[in-house]
């Protein structure tokens, strides 16, 4: 772990003013983007604050449906998970493609019509009573909280330590500064425009990424060697894990052998998939501030083509990063190879 360290403030030493500007700039704009959002809508009313006042285009609400579920935690393991494994992590975002199709379709008619803001309330309304209401409350905040705030947090900060050699915690109430004031004062449409935003910076950093990397590796093809061949310098002893997979460019890997089984990344995963996509408070609020059901559906469709990129602007680079330097992917093998001891 400290070796893995020193490499991680030996790599910000490498960053010039230009890349700390642009850091800088990214963080101001994000908060000048969330002040000027949180101005266009009136937040005085209930409908206005959570909902946006129920006026929001297809076309944010997209964007948004898109990055908040590509956070900096998703974006970092599903690189870091292509590096370990292969593609097959591919599918954990197709996955949601037709499942966004029938959030729009199935799922939000039933909430329009029934009035909610929030999904406690649906549960409260659809079954009678407090505690249930309160009850999946409480459970919705302690699941964001440990499932998806934590690890966007410590993602993000340690991508700031590294760029900037700041303190980790530092780096995390920064994040949290920041967010908080747009957050807070702009309610739904700040965070709306600002994950907007945020999904233009993803998609084009990301085109600049894989492009590069592609250049520098000469192809799929050869990716596909040299990934074969890319063995970290440390490996655990009488251990396998350490090998690249020979199912590593199979998308539908063997039911019983394989790592990711066809059977629970199409059929099990549709289940969670479901439960993400068209019952979670976090995408229901989006898909219900939009003005009509004609944006809802448009908007599940441009996430839905959204969520393919991820194979090829995330998981490929991921690859292609193992396949040229090897010899830093020691850290990551051997804390794979550790929790599957652990699991088994």
């Amino acid at each position: 772990m400290s070796n893995s360290t020193t490499t991680f403030y030996a790599l910000s030493q490498s960053f010039s003013f230009s890349d700390v500007f642009v850091i800088v700039t990214y963080f101001l704009l994000n908060l000048a983007v969330g002040i000027w959002s949180s101005c266009r809508v009136s937040r005085n009313t209930l409908s206005g604050y959570f909902l946006a006042g129920r006026d929001m285009a297809w076309w944010p609400i997209g964007a948004s449906l898109f990055a908040s579920s590509e956070g900096s935690g998703l974006f970092i393991g599903l690189a870091g998970t292509g590096a370990a494994g292969g593609i097959a992590v591919a599918g954990f975002e197709w996955n949601a493609t037709y499942v966004l199709l029938a959030l729009a379709w199935v799922f939000v008619p039933v909430y329009i019509s029934s009035g909610i803001v929030t999904m406690p309330e649906y549960l409260g309304r659809r079954f009678g009573g407090e505690r249930i209401r309160t009850y999946l409350a409480v459970l919705s905040l302690l699941l964001s909280v440990f499932t998806k705030i934590s690890t966007d947090l410590y993602s993000g900060a340690l991508f700031v330590q590294v760029c900037l050699g700041w303190n980790l915690y530092l780096s995390t109430v920064l994040m949290l500064v920041v967010t908080a004031l747009y957050t807070i004062a702009g309610g739904l449409a700040a965070v709306i425009y600002t994950d907007t935003l945020q999904t233009f910076i993803m998609i084009i950093g990301a085109i600049i990424l894989t492009v590069t990397a592609f250049q520098k590796i000469g192809g799929y093809s050869n990716l596909e060697r040299m990934y074969s061949m890319a063995i970290p310098s440390k490996i655990i002893p009488n251990s396998t894990c350490h090998l690249p997979r020979e199912d590593a460019m199979h998308l539908f890997r063997d039911a019983v052998t394989g790592d990711l089984p066809w059977p629970g990344m199409t059929l099990g995963l549709t289940i969670l998939a479901t439960w993400y996509w068209c019952t979670d408070q976090v995408i229901v609020q989006r898909s219900l501030s939009a003005k009509n059901i004609s944006h809802v559906k448009g908007a599940s469709i441009l996430a839905a083509y959204l969520k393919l990129l991820p194979f090829i602007l995330i998981i490929l680079p991921g690859m292609i990063s193992r396949a040229l330097y090897p010899g830093a992917c020691n850290h990551t093998h051997l804390v794979i190879c550790k929790i599957g001891k652990i699991m088994t």
